[in-house]
């Protein structure tokens, strides 16, 4: 595509710009959550690790008070009870040192995703499988001699381990992306990274069309420019797009935003954090390569 283009020829290729799919799914529309619904339920984000819908305090640990205080007495008072080892982490808990748990746990190859803090499915599995290895009982809960043995063969995590800059790991460039101004966007890892001759300026997760409607991969240039834009077609939001192959386009989207993985685009790269894009629209120059690639 030329690096400049009149009028006339950037309305033609506009006709064709995708935005959000209305449904963002990438099945039929009957089947599509509800917008509402999305937004809490765990496939919503990669990095939820099942944080359960409604009000986040309701652990086991904060529905331990209701058991029976007479159960309890009776317990504790016992003989023959067999005393419990009070667990200092478990399923539900949402804390700072959750956070660093998960970090360690990254560290050790045990987990993918980015920290959250929140103690879902996803920590519970990384836990039994470092207890199992390390022949600890695989509670799946982190008690006293399981953090210490984590913090024993871990390190203290830095802050980018605990706070990353995308909830995807970002994946090896392709050979395609070691030279120039390239828009480096992977399919396999969900993740763009704005290239400088081979140096990573910046990354920032990534969402892509459905089966339906997928994103072209190859390699391309940046035809032209949109700070404010909106779809000709589907008539949805295109903030700081950058338009690489007719109408498909990198550009920020509200819907990921909100409600991260659930859904797809009609083909463009949509992007969830607009500060990142913002920066990115003003760094990159018509001509400047992109390559989307597996």
């Amino acid at each position: 595509m030329a690096r400049t283009l009149g009028l006339a020829t950037a309305v033609a290729l506009a006709a064709t710009a995708c935005g959000s799919q209305k449904t963002e799914n990438t099945g039929s529309a009957s089947t599509a959550p509800s917008a509402s619904a999305a937004v809490t339920t765990p496939e919503s984000s990669p990095s939820s690790d099942d944080k359960p819908a409604g009000d986040p305090s309701a652990s086991p640990s904060a529905s331990a008070p209701s058991a029976s205080p007479s159960a309890s007495a009776s317990a504790s008072s016992s003989p023959s009870a067999s005393p419990s080892v009070k667990a200092v982490m478990a399923n539900g808990d949402d804390s700072e040192q959750v956070r660093e748990l998960q970090a360690r746990l990254k560290q050790l190859k045990l987990m993918s995703v980015a920290p959250t803090g929140f103690y879902g499915s996803k920590t519970t599995t990384a836990v039994k499988s470092f207890q199992s290895r390390n022949g600890l009982t695989a509670s799946g809960s982190v008690d006293a001699e399981t953090w210490k043995k984590i913090q024993g063969l871990t390190k203290k995590p830095t802050a980018d381990e605990l706070r990353p800059p995308t909830v995807n790991e970002v994946d090896a460039p392709d050979p395609r992306c070691m030279t120039g101004r390239v828009m480096c966007i992977s399919k396999e890892s969900r993740t763009l990274a704005w290239m400088i001759d081979g140096k990573v300026i910046s990354t920032m997760d990534v969402r892509f069309g459905s089966e339906n409607t997928p994103t072209r991969e190859g390699v391309f240039d940046v035809g032209w420019k949109a700070k404010e834009w909106t779809s000709t077609i589907y008539h949805t939001p295109m903030p700081y797009a950058m338009f690489f192959s007719g109408g498909q386009a990198v550009h920020y989207s509200a819907d990921f935003a909100a409600r991260g993985y659930s859904g797809a685009s009609h083909g463009c790269v949509n992007v969830r954090d607009k500060a990142k894009l913002s920066k990115l629209f003003d760094d990159v120059k018509v001509g400047d390569k992109v390559v989307v690639y597996w």
